[in-house]
């Protein structure tokens, strides 16, 4: 039994994957295993898996038919036996020291949760040399050469994550913004296994990692807070795609939506509810509608008409948060009144 396991789904990356699995290699801390689940990749991505398993026992390769990142990521965790879990993205990248950091404070908190964030500058960065017809496949960031005495490490322990887990962006002077755990992406936080263990990623749904973590969070885990860029990811250089593609991801969004409103309404206390209902569910409703825009056809916008309109059945529009600015909340009731059309 490893410290960590590191749950690294694994499609198509060949291109990026042979720096992933050195991130993991190279690290600071050695009582690990990374579980590489190969979901049907069609390039050579098996042959950069197994080169690292037979030079390294820690990287265990698991191999299955495509059933996409949700359920590449519940098979990781069938073979995890690590006391923590870590995913990284197989086309994503990690500090040296980003086990190590994370491990000292779960043991010195006692957390169920660890989080850290990702480098804001090495994003922009890559979309800028991309923009600029450049090449991206060498650009090193200059943060993963820096070393961190963790020692003297600036962390804060939230016993009530709801406090400081949000979609929301808080004004630059709100004495809370430091330490908020922004955005749901299950890459940026360290898990106690027994905390998530016998919770699933939603099989074949798009934004998997809403629901995911919304179900996390009613778990009430006691969170450490390090606000160091410790994750490296690849951004998405495509452009808006197709309404086809655009009206699947948008119905995904409100099954996911869907999902963890029933768990909300089932399971949550009051508070719970206000908080998460405030920080997270209508910032995915918004981003829902806003896919509309890009549907093309009579066709595509009576089906996300539809899947708007059962959220509306459920009740899931029915407390937009009164603490939204008032542009904000009149696109909101446009929402609405359009869902009722």
């Amino acid at each position: 039994m490893s410290k960590i396991s590191v749950i690294i789904p694994v499609y198509n990356v060949e291109k990026y994957l042979r720096r992933c699995l050195e991130s993991i290699e190279n690290q600071t801390f050695a009582d690990w295993e990374a579980i590489c689940v190969n979901d049907g990749s069609p390039d050579n991505s098996l042959e950069i898996l197994e080169e690292f398993a037979k030079k390294d026992s820690r990287f265990k390769v698991v191999n299955k038919e495509n059933g996409g990142l949700s359920d590449a990521r519940n098979v990781g965790m069938q073979y995890a036996t690590g006391d923590y879990i870590l995913y990284v993205d197989s086309d994503d990248f990690i500090h040296p020291q980003t086990m190590e950091i994370t491990y000292s404070l779960a043991m010195r908190d006692d957390v169920d949760i660890v989080s850290f964030t990702y480098d804001r500058i090495y994003r922009p960065q890559l979309m800028i040399r991309h923009k600029l017809g450049l090449s991206t496949d060498d650009v090193v960031p200059g943060r993963i050469r820096k070393k961190y005495n963790i020692e003297k490490l600036k962390t804060y322990t939230v016993n009530d994550i709801y406090e400081y887990a949000t979609e929301r962006t808080h004004n630059k002077f709100n004495p809370k913004r430091r330490w908020l755990i922004k955005h749901c992406q299950v890459w940026k936080n360290l898990y106690k296994r027994e905390l998530i263990a016998d919770i699933p990623f939603v099989k074949g749904l798009l934004f998997e990692d809403f629901p995911w973590w919304s179900e996390v969070l009613l778990r009430n885990p006691r969170a450490t807070i390090v606000p160091l860029p410790l994750y490296f990811y690849i951004p998405n250089f495509g452009g808006i795609v197709l309404g086809e593609k655009q009206l699947k991801i948008m119905k995904s969004l409100c099954m996911g939506i869907k999902i963890s409103f029933e768990k909300y309404k089932k399971d949550a206390t009051e508070y719970q509810f206000k908080k998460w209902n405030e920080n997270f569910l209508w910032f995915f409703i918004a981003k829902a509608f806003k896919k509309t825009k890009y549907l093309n056809s009579d066709d595509e916008m009576n089906v996300a008409r539809e899947s708007l309109r059962e959220l509306e059945r459920l009740g899931v529009l029915d407390r937009p948060p009164l603490s939204w600015t008032k542009k904000v909340r009149e696109q909101i009731c446009d929402f609405i009144d359009r869902c009722k059309s």
